[in-house]
């Protein structure tokens, strides 16, 4: 198990930001120039795995591609020590969305604006590189107190099919998380733009409301949602959010990729002649980066997996 003051080559661990099933990221500092990093580290069970090494290695090499955006979290080393692989990344110390939406959307409320463009910006140059995400949801952007946004987690990220490669495209099985994966992701059809469009419209629903747009008893009645069901409008959940506003994360949640914003230029186009609100929404006196509920703690902060997500239900089929 790892520990606080712990070593990995250089790096003395200092705190657990969050662990998952097969990894953990600690904030760490090198100690010959005392600068901190975020180390991504493969649990023991986890080193001999080599899905989990190779995966480990395919997200280092997407991060090196996105070193130039300061939207996009950077990965900058990958290593080995103790027999065990990690990643050396950029040190981003506040909350990703999902936590600060656990008092509701009046958190981020006042400077949501901010923080939509950022992280759009910061998907639309992975898209740019001809990176898909693949995995958009609030808990991969980190959002700083003044509005800072980073993006993460590439985990799963895929190259844009072109070409030869589009018609031979055969997944083995859907890859995502429930509660935002677009239709034809979930048919392990071709994905491309419009895929991480169609999640990001289910983020931005979620920003104005607190909740994801769909839910479901079962993993596969969530699927069938995104599937078939009615797209819902974010105004009956908050009755401050704008037509405008409602209307464009209505269309970015359409069934069919051609409804929807073709990308994220033309996105970005549109979110910043529009108005969010009806009434500006004043910021909270007690912030949610320095009060969360439930939260005492390092150790409370490990992420849980969210309800829907591929963590806690086995692969879509």
């Amino acid at each position: 198990m790892t520990r606080t003051r712990d070593f990995f080559g250089p790096y003395r661990l200092t705190r657990l930001i969050r662990a998952g099933s097969t990894s953990e990221v600690w904030e760490a500092i090198e100690e010959h120039e005392q600068v901190r990093y975020a180390l991504k580290i493969l649990k023991e069970s986890a080193s001999n795995d080599r899905k989990e090494v190779a995966s480990l290695k395919h997200e280092f090499t997407v991060g090196q591609d996105m070193q130039s955006s300061p939207r996009i979290i950077k990965v900058l080393e990958h290593r080995v020590a103790n027999d065990r692989p990690f990643l050396v990344m950029e040190l981003f110390s506040e909350l990703n969305a999902k936590q600060a939406l656990r008092r509701g959307p009046d958190s981020l409320a006042f400077m949501l604006r901010e923080v939509i463009i950022q992280a759009a910006e910061g998907l639309y140059y992975m898209h740019t590189r001809n990176w898909i995400h693949l995995d958009i949801k609030p808990d991969n952007f980190l959002v700083s107190r003044e509005g800072e946004v980073k993006l993460i987690d590439f985990t799963i990220s895929e190259k844009k099919k072109t070409g030869l490669s589009k018609l031979m495209h055969r997944p083995p099985m859907a890859k995502g998380t429930r509660s935002y994966m677009a239709p034809e992701q979930i048919r392990k059809k071709v994905c491309d733009e419009r895929t991480d469009i169609y999640s990001f419209g289910c983020v931005l629903f979620e920003l104005a409301t607190g909740k994801p747009p769909y839910t479901g008893d079962t993993p596969n009645d969530l699927l069938n949602k995104h599937l078939q069901a009615f797209i819902p409008s974010p105004i009956p959940y908050n009755n401050n959010v704008t037509k405008e506003f409602a209307d464009l994360t209505k269309r970015m949640m359409a069934k069919n990729p051609a409804q929807r914003p073709q990308s994220l230029w033309d996105f970005l186009k549109e979110i910043r002649t529009i108005e969010l609100w009806n009434k500006r929404p004043r910021k909270p006196e007690i912030s949610v980066f320095d009060d969360m509920p439930g939260i005492r703690g390092a150790d409370d902060m490990i992420r849980k997996p969210a309800a829907g997500s591929m963590n806690d239900f086995d692969d879509a089929e």
